[in-house]
């Protein structure tokens, strides 16, 4: 009972002095309120991940140790294209200008642990056998080149040009306490952690996809003033919808409201980045955090659909706002921009975007498995 006692007091201090270091430090001041505007629908009230769409913790203590800021720079402003992770950065469409991502940062680093120095250079290893290990011990959670699983997806793009060879292998060694990734070291050798760090190598590229070149980042800004119409099929009739849970439509009932010319307007509630890459036909671009950009939909009963990766929560907000302002017929898109593209149905997509890997199951089908014992 005393333990459970001064554990909880050192806590409370620990709080205690993190909200102090916050209230007296304006850049993490300031960061703490860009987080909350735009990060903590996914990654938690304190950014310990997995409240949405298996965002992961940015607290670990592991991963700030071994995070460079260049890194978690990256992270925030180009994203995690074919997740719910947008690139938030301006220059790609996001509403972040460097200042902004590095109070982010700032935030996040208050109370953390100091960098670790990791060694430069690559992993010594060898892709076959590291394919092996991986689909034996990690695939389950991490998914494949073309499948995502319920932890971070490793074969992102922009995650493996960003993180070193030592960033991964750390990761491997020493797991992300107090999440389900736990360290493996010890229950792999060396040998097989530095075959695993070269086969996520090789999945930097999605199978049958020849290479890109370097990746240029185009500067494109903020969305121009909205083209085209709000309202799809005007003089149409009303879909007939049968919401679940008086909330969610599926993708099937769209795609066939869509197909019999019915008047509706479907709302992409990530952020424009992810509209510039990948959208809806027809879709229009209203941000979750962005509540004016639902002003021009009209409020005379028309079927508003909103949808997102994650795929409920940001399109959820965005179903909250208009149910807060009266709109009478309003429903989240159940199974998200993915699924609808992983079914064929009809997007928008950039020229030379990769295909997305398909979406998350909506429940893991069994919780991480735990280190096997190394063979030596």
């Amino acid at each position: 009972m005393r333990k459970t006692v001064v554990l909880v007091l050192a806590l409370a201090a620990i709080g205690c002095k993190r909200k102090s270091v916050i209230a007296t430090n304006p850049v993490v001041a300031e960061g703490r309120k860009i987080y909350v505007k735009f990060c903590v629908t996914c990654h938690g009230p304190e950014a310990h991940g997995y409240a949405a769409d298996n965002s992961p913790s940015l607290r670990s203590p592991t991963f700030l140790a071994s995070a460079s800021d260049a890194f978690l720079r990256a992270g925030i402003a180009r994203g995690r294209p074919g997740t719910a992770m947008a690139a938030f950065g301006r220059g790609l469409g996001g509403p972040l200008d460097g200042a902004e991502v590095n109070a982010i940062i700032a935030y996040l680093r208050d109370g953390g642990p100091p960098l670790r120095a990791l060694p430069p250079g690559p992993v010594p290893g060898d892709a076959k056998r590291g394919k092996v290990v991986y689909d034996a011990t990690c695939a389950r959670c991490h998914g494949t080149q073309t499948q995502r699983g319920s932890a971070v997806h490793l074969a992102n793009p922009i995650l493996l040009e960003t993180a070193s060879d030592a960033f991964l292998r750390w990761a491997v060694e020493a797991g992300r306490p107090p999440t389900s990734m736990v360290p493996w070291k010890g229950a792999l050798t060396p040998g097989q952690i530095d075959d695993v760090v070269a086969y996520l190598r090789s999945m930097a590229v999605a199978p049958g996809i020849p290479a890109p070149p370097p990746p240029a980042a185009p500067a494109v800004g903020p969305l121009p003033p909205r083209k085209g119409p709000v309202v799809l099929n005007r003089r149409g009739r009303a879909p007939d919808f049968v919401l679940k849970e008086d909330r969610f439509v599926s993708i099937d009932q769209v795609k066939k409201a869509l197909d019999a010319k019915r008047r509706i307007v479907i709302a992409d509630a990530r952020a424009p980045s992810d509209w510039l890459n990948l959208h809806i036909v027809g879709a229009i671009s209203t941000p979750f955090y962005d509540a004016r950009t639902l002003d021009d939909i009209p409020n005379d009963g028309t079927w508003v659909v909103a949808y997102c990766a994650c795929p409920h929560h940001v399109s959820g907000e965005v179903v909250d706002e208009l149910r807060k302002r009266g709109y009478k017929h309003t429903a989240v898109l159940d199974e998200g921009i993915f699924a609808w593209q992983h079914k064929g149905y009809p997007v928008v997509a950039a020229p030379g975007l990769l295909p997305s890997p398909a979406p998350p199951p909506a429940m893991p089908s069994s919780p991480m498995p735990s280190p096997p014992r190394a063979h030596h």
